[in-house]
């Protein structure tokens, strides 16, 4: 009875064209919403790995972390790309990795301001973050919240680095009363909340990368916004194999090709971070518009350790 059942199976399908397929197993990346991916990459991954490549935004880096904190019983993916060394104790703590994380971008957290918008106004541009406490900057300031931003918690280490245990909250304080604006993160203060990308926005002073100048190139060939390049802060990403993935075979394949040649010349094109593989191709006009910065401060802080408490004291000052 099973033979003729075969048999019959068999001479259907040959009926109709058609013979058995095996689906391709899926790998799923959790990134931050800012991860980007060409779809020539994706059909490179796929067609090198024969793993279908699935991608889970999870908001900013801090907001990655802590979702993948709550479902660490059950991980909501394979791989993780943006944890970065701001949070990077979070998921120490939190045992999130199989294995380590490897670094894959670096980038450089700096203040960018609106050329356009300060030439305008015949108004002298700020020479350094300290001086966006300044009356002449009432109100001209977004930054990105540092509870659930990466860059945004970056430059809280900064200010602690700058003015001590003691010192960053009076600064911050001093932020607040001169019109600070606190944005989610870092994509609403940039692309919503910042006059100088999309144009819209009411603030021509803006928490974002060293970078960021090079995407805002106009048809003269000069840039709208200008990075301040002192005391900025260094942040670097990772990727990891989420611990409980479960594809661990295509998770590790994912990784090695984030990591490769390939990938990596796409990134500062496609995300404006530098890519860590050696051999990759970063654009030329990266060396004028989008350098890295001169100085940094605040990588070096015990940040896993003291994150709590800072958040805390900044949370009292602008909940």
């Amino acid at each position: 009875m099973k033979r003729i059942a075969l048999l019959a199976l068999t001479a259907a399908l040959l009926f109709t064209g058609c013979t058995p397929t095996t689906q391709a197993q899926v790998v799923t990346l959790v990134a931050h919403d800012s991860f980007a991916i060409s779809d020539e990459s994706i059909a490179e991954f796929e067609q090198q790995s024969g793993f279908k490549l699935e991608i889970f935004r999870a908001g900013d880096a801090g907001s990655v972390t802590n979702r993948l904190v709550l479902t660490k019983d059950s991980p909501i993916g394979d791989v993780v790309f943006g944890i970065d060394n701001t949070f990077r104790g979070v998921a120490d703590e939190n045992n999130l990795i199989d294995g380590s994380l490897s670094e894959v971008t670096y980038s450089d957290v700096c203040f960018n301001y609106d050329r356009v918008w300060f030439e305008e106004n015949n108004l002298a541009p700020p020479s350094s973050w300290r001086d966006l406490v300044l009356p002449a900057y009432e109100g001209l300031t977004v930054v990105s919240n540092p509870l659930t931003s990466s860059p945004g918690l970056a430059f809280l280490a900064t200010t602690v680095a700058a003015f001590g245990e003691d010192g960053f909250e009076a600064f911050w304080q001093q932020l607040k009363d001169n019109g600070v604006k606190v944005a989610t993160g870092w994509e609403e203060a940039y692309f919503t909340e910042f006059s100088g990308s999309a144009g819209e926005g009411n603030y021509p002073v803006v928490l974002s990368y060293s970078s960021s100048p090079a995407a805002e190139v106009r048809e003269n060939g000069v840039s709208q916004t200008v990075p301040l390049l002192d005391e900025c802060f260094r942040q670097i990403e990772y990727v990891g194999v989420l611990q409980g993935a479960t594809n661990p075979a295509g998770a590790k394949e994912l990784v090695e090709f984030l990591l490769s040649v390939s990938f990596q010349s796409t990134m500062p094109g496609l995300m404006y971070v530098y890519p860590v593989n050696p051999e990759a191709v970063v654009p030329a006009e990266w060396a004028r518009f989008g350098p890295p910065a001169k100085s940094t401060i605040g990588e070096d802080l015990d940040i896993a350790s003291n994150r709590v408490s800072w958040q805390d004291k900044w949370s009292a000052i602008f909940d």
